[in-house]
């Protein structure tokens, strides 16, 4: 397991690095497993003798299409036939470290307030060469941030250019030409008029040797990338053959539901197994300082059981409140030191020259809610087990279930399933290490699935949050600096803490307490040309697990910053797309995302009552623009229309770059609406889908997307549609009735 003790001494990155590293092994092999009529070619391919190309994927399935997008990449520079393109999972192997997330939050692995992450360009360069070392060395697998084709496309292009150099090459030799002279299309290697599938090429094939480097295409044959081809992961969904972890069934299985206590030092101290004599069905009951679990025949008897049980809890410390949340964020705010992660020109000048415009916005912590709630099957027998589990992090789920179960990481075989929904709650396994303790009590195949109450009451939440934005304005209204504070938990740094120290959600939230952290404030640093501004972190202790939430602090900070903008140009008399177009000097792509987002809504300028508002965002190099009509209706918010302009580069696949696209609206307009929770004494005060105010599908609009054409490198599409859809409902709202709005979700305050 990474460590900061692995590779800091001394406490900090300057003073050295672990010399062990300098032995590690610099080469690794693939070990994809392949029957006898399969030839592994890389860690990411192998063919069959009947030409069915295998294309292996590290990164977890999760309804964002990633098992269509990455194989779509390698089959184009491959030249393969889609119809002959299958998918699988990636066994664990440092060979699929996701090296671009390693870098990005490699911060966060650092230790706080240490002198390297005061010199940032200092700080990156150590943190880059970190990041590759501890991604490559510790199996960093891990799907997050939008990162799966900008960390993967270029590999999988390579294994696909690297597949069809060996093919052409064996095929060359049996014709005796020029391996350059052979072109690879539909699966087919050619050469004047004679023809050669895959299948038939393979024993060649694998004994030839590659250029270096090997040569990519300089534009696709097949032309692939760009189409919308059929998605490989949906004929299963359809017809229901394809299998999450709680479809997984195993002769002798047996269900299990689970209670645990408030957030908190919490320990079971009673229960009334009397109660749930009369189930029918249960089989035996588990116990565990912070848990317990009833086991039976089905499901529903199992968690019928622990209701007739009432288990009683008793939890150390304070419980979660969210009275007193409000309280710490406002402290941390207004007397905490701050960090500060940015800033440019001379603010201080600014506000004793200009008038001051100061505004408060508050984000509540927000639930992840997927559909499919925690579940894993798990088989133990013999010293080994066998575990059926959704996960974004596999390499840290084997760790955690062998620690937990004191057994060897070799002796732990996690078999990775479809995700039905996740938005970062899948990156921590609770539920694949419970079901594998539980199977290795019985020494049998056991199923267990977390009620709603459970998911909700014990979610790792998006991070709640506080802002102040302060604005010195001239005479005109135009803003000449900008200072941005934000308190926040280190939820960041709380997740790698988790993830990569192997500490459980209360000793990482108490481990990360008064840590700042720069991934707090992401998406606050505005895309304006500003000649002055600062933004600062202010860490606060708010008593709840934190962690990746979909677009994370974007999705707070950026309808912090976008409602602010709105307040200024309603404040200086200015349309607000022209407010906003102003300062777009060095943002031709966000510029133009504007642009045409308004000729494409038929943007009337948010006049007073229009029911119009706007808003942008720039997120990992990707730009969106949203118009929102809404108005404030009899049972609170309507909105009428969404219309989303978004350059995110060139897209693999326009179709699920749409979907991404519409569910991130989606999902941001359940921001706006709810999704989140309250906290009185140690519980949230959501307790089922129902309680959180989701759009129902007759409340989700008409949503118009229009993608800008585009060259530059793709970028994950998964995320960008979320942040600045609450800001533009909030500004459409205050166009309609002169309210405005300050509180996510929207209605919980007005001000």
């Amino acid at each position: 397991m990474l460590t900061r003790r692995n590779f800091l001494i001394g406490g900090s990155a300057a003073t050295g690095l672990v010399i062990a590293w300098a032995i590690w092994p610099r080469d690794y092999e693939a070990n994809i497993p392949a029957t006898e009529n399969e030839e592994i070619f890389g860690a990411f391919l192998k063919i069959s003798k009947e030409g069915l190309v295998t294309v292996i994927v590290p990164q977890c399935e999760m309804g964002q299409g990633v098992y269509t997008v990455l194989p779509q990449i390698l089959a184009d520079e491959l030249g393969a036939d889609w119809r002959t393109i299958a998918v699988e999972p990636a066994p664990i192997n440092p060979l699929y470290a996701n090296d671009l997330l390693a870098e990005n939050w490699m911060d966060t692995m650092l230790p706080s307030g240490s002198a390297l992450l005061s010199d940032r360009d200092r700080a990156k360069a150590v943190a880059d060469w970190l990041a590759d070392q501890a991604a490559t060395r510790n199996d960093f697998i891990v799907t997050a941030d939008s990162t799966s084709v900008p960390a993967y496309a270029e590999r999988f292009r390579e294994a696909g250019a690297a597949a069809r150099v060996l093919l052409s090459k064996a095929a060359a030799d049996r014709w005796e030409v020029n391996w350059e002279a052979c072109s690879v299309e539909n699966g087919i290697v050619s050469h004047d008029g004679k023809e050669l599938r895959f299948g038939a090429l393979l024993a060649e094939a694998i004994n030839q040797e590659l250029p270096d480097p090997v040569p990519l295409r300089p534009s696709p044959v097949n032309n692939l990338v760009g189409q919308d081809v059929p998605r490989l992961d949906l004929p299963a969904k359809l017809d229901g053959s394809a299998n999450f972890a709680g479809d997984v069934r195993l002769p002798d299985m047996v269900y299990a539901s689970i209670r645990q206590g408030p957030i908190g030092e919490t320990t079971l101290k009673s229960f009334n197994r009397e109660g749930a004599s009369k189930i029918i069905g249960l089989i035996d009951v588990i116990e565990q300082d912070g848990w317990i679990a009833a086991v039976a025949t089905n499901w529903w008897a199992a968690n019928s059981a622990l209701d007739k049980m009432s288990p009683v809890f008793e939890t150390a410390g304070l419980l979660p409140d969210s009275g007193k949340m409000d309280v710490a964020l406002n402290t941390a705010l207004e007397k905490g030191e701050g960090t500060r992660f940015a800033s440019r020109g001379d603010n201080k000048a600014a506000f004793e020259e200009y008038r001051n415009i100061r505004a408060i916005y508050h984000a509540e912590a927000a639930l992840h809610a997927p559909m499919e709630t925690r579940s894993a099957t798990a088989d133990y027998k013999d010293g080994s087990v066998e575990v059926w589990a959704a996960t974004q992090s596999p390499a840290a789920a084997v760790q955690a279930i062998a620690k937990a179960t004191g057994l060897s990481k070799d002796n732990v075989t996690l078999y990775p399933m479809l995700a039905g929904g996740s938005f970062g709650r899948a990156l921590d396994n609770e539920a694949a290490v419970q079901a594998a303790l539980i199977s290795q009590k019985l020494n049998r195949p056991l199923q267990l699935v977390w009620s709603r109450a459970e998911e909700i009451m014990h979610d790792i939440y998006r991070a709640p949050a506080i802002a102040r934005l302060d604005a010195a304005t001239d005479k005109a209204g135009r803003m000449k600096g900008l200072q941005v504070k934000i308190a926040a938990p280190a939820a960041a740094r709380e997740q790698s803490k988790r993830l990569i120290d192997g500490l459980d959600a209360i000793a990482a939230m108490q481990a990360s307490n008064g840590e700042a952290d720069s991934k707090a404030v992401e998406g606050a640093d505005i895309p304006y040309a500003l000649e002055n501004f600062t933004l600062d972190h202010h860490p606060a202790y708010v008593g709840i697990p934190t962690g990746n939430w979909r677009s994370n602090a974007h999705s707070y900070n950026a309808f912090f910053v976008e409602s602010f903008i709105d307040e200024l140009a309603a404040k200086a008399g200015i349309e607000p797309l022209s407010y906003r177009m102003s300062m777009m000097t060095g943002q031709p792509r966000l510029a133009r995302c504007l642009s045409g987002v308004a000729a494409m809504a038929g943007w009337d300028g948010g006049v007073d009552g229009s029911g119009m508002g706007l808003a942008c965002h720039a997120m990992r190099g990707g730009y969106i623009a949203v118009v929102v009509r809404a108005a404030r209706g009899d049972t609170g918010l309507k909105v009428l229309r969404i219309s989303a302009t978004v350059d995110v580069g060139r897209i693999i696949h326009p179709d699920i770059a749409r979907q991404q696209i519409e569910g991130g609206i989606v999902f941001g307009l359940a921001m706006a609406m709810g999704a989140s929770t309250r906290f009185e004494d140690g519980l949230p005060t959501a307790k089922r889908l129902r309680d959180l105010s989701l759009p129902r599908l007759a409340e989700v609009p008409p949503i118009q997307i229009e993608f800008i054409k585009s060259e530059e490198e793709p970028v994950g599409v998964e995320e960008i549609g979320v942040p600045a859809v609450a800001p533009a409902i909030a500004n459409a709202l205050f166009s309609a009735t002169g309210v405005r709005f300050r509180r996510l979700p929207l209605f919980s305050e007005a001000s």
